[in-house]
């Protein structure tokens, strides 16, 4: 005989269940639909022929053309390998083709008759060769997804504004490699003209440096350099622009330090730039060649330098020491008075300085034009 009050949990737990409807489980969908399959199928395959191809073909690393085979995907290698052939029937390397394809793959998925080639047409057509074509490609395949009427053309048309002519302005695009590509050409030229830069300013510049036009903080630079008191119509604000733009911060401070060693203060040191702008652009190296050869050799004070900070600009071989030998020999012969100015005679053109103090004294002819002839 049971006992009732033993199994009464167990009898409880058993009426429950009969009074809970079965939850009957759903069959999980473990097969995908033969479609899905498929894509998924088809996408898997594109994705591995795109790296093996990249991989085999063009020798990328397998991360690297993983990585690529994010944004380009191809079945079949009929397009990439026009690509290819289109390149080399344009003069480009093998090493050069890789290179451009590495830093962008896309351009294997596309048209190069239809995209590139009208781009090569009209460089040819403003004078490039096509050994200059394979050099601005290769230096920046930017070039290759820029669009060439509302970028490559316009940007070509407004530095030949500036440059007036076809080949000044191929020899610009020839310097600067990451010219097109971009609209801060178009825009930074804009900036320069509203704040009253004059034509010849800015040809100066793109003839120069025209990465300057190119360059992402050129507002706040040409701010520092009106504050400065530079006349934007003037050619030395190009060259206090050039100054301030190229010259990193440690190493303007660097060429400071260089001037105060030879007594120059750091105030002196801004007021000689403001008056030309020319002297930062000097290496510190040179700086300190001429300050030892003026103060050291010859005695000279070195705040006459001041007055002509252009003399930092010429050659210290072939100008300065040939000719501070020869007003070295006239200030001892009592041939030049001592109170005249050292440095005007650094800053005449040449004739004017063999006439007025080489053969000026007969007497002496002979001897400082042996002096002078050091510089050959």
């Amino acid at each position: 005989m049971f006992h009732s009050q033993r199994f009464k949990p167990l009898l409880l737990y058993l009426k429950s269940l009969s009074r809970t409807p079965l939850q009957t489980p759903q069959p999980k969908n473990l097969f995908p639909s033969i479609l899905s399959l498929k894509h998924t199928s088809n996408a898997s395959q594109q994705h591995s022929f795109t790296v093996s191809y990249l991989v085999n073909d063009r020798g990328f690393s397998p991360e690297t053309a993983l990585k690529a085979s994010k944004f380009i995907q191809f079945e079949t290698s009929e397009k990439p390998d026009s690509v290819i052939a289109f390149f080399r029937d344009n003069g480009f390397s093998n090493t050069q083709i890789n290179s451009i394809v590495r830093r962008a793959p896309n351009v294997l998925t596309c048209d190069p008759h239809k995209r590139i080639f009208p781009k090569f047409e009209f460089l040819l057509s403003k004078g490039a060769s096509r050994s200059d074509i394979v050099e601005l490609v290769s230096r920046s395949p930017r070039i290759l997804y820029s669009s060439l009427e509302n970028n490559i053309v316009p940007s070509y048309e407004l530095m030949r504004k500036f440059l007036q002519t076809d080949e000044k302005t191929m020899d610009c695009i020839r310097s600067c490699g990451h010219f097109f590509g971009t609209d801060r050409v178009v825009q930074n030229v804009k900036l320069l003209v509203d704040d009253g830069v004059t034509d010849p300013v800015i040809a100066f510049l793109l003839r120069r440096r025209v990465s300057i036009i190119l360059c992402s903080a050129l507002k706040r630079t040409l701010d520092e350099v009106k504050e400065m008191g530079f006349d934007p119509s003037k050619l030395s604000f190009a060259i206090a622009l050039l100054a301030k733009t190229t010259i990193p911060k440690s190493r303007w401070e660097r060429k400071v330090e260089a001037f105060k060693r030879w007594g120059w203060s750091e105030e002196l040191v801004l007021r000689v730039f403001k008056r030309q702008p020319l002297v930062m652009l000097v290496s510190q190296d040179k700086i300190d060649r001429i300050m030892r050869f003026w103060v050291k050799q010859l005695g000279w004070d070195y705040l006459a330098l001041t007055k002509k900070p252009e003399i930092f600009g010429f050659s210290l071989e072939r100008r300065i020491i040939p000719r501070a030998l020869v007003v070295q020999y006239l200030l001892k012969k009592g041939l030049r008075s001592k109170s005249g100015s050292l440095v005007t005679p650094f800053s005449v053109s040449e004739k004017v300085f063999i006439e007025n103090y080489v053969m000026r004294f007969k007497e002496e002819t002979s001897e400082l034009l042996k002096l002078y002839q050091v510089k050959d």
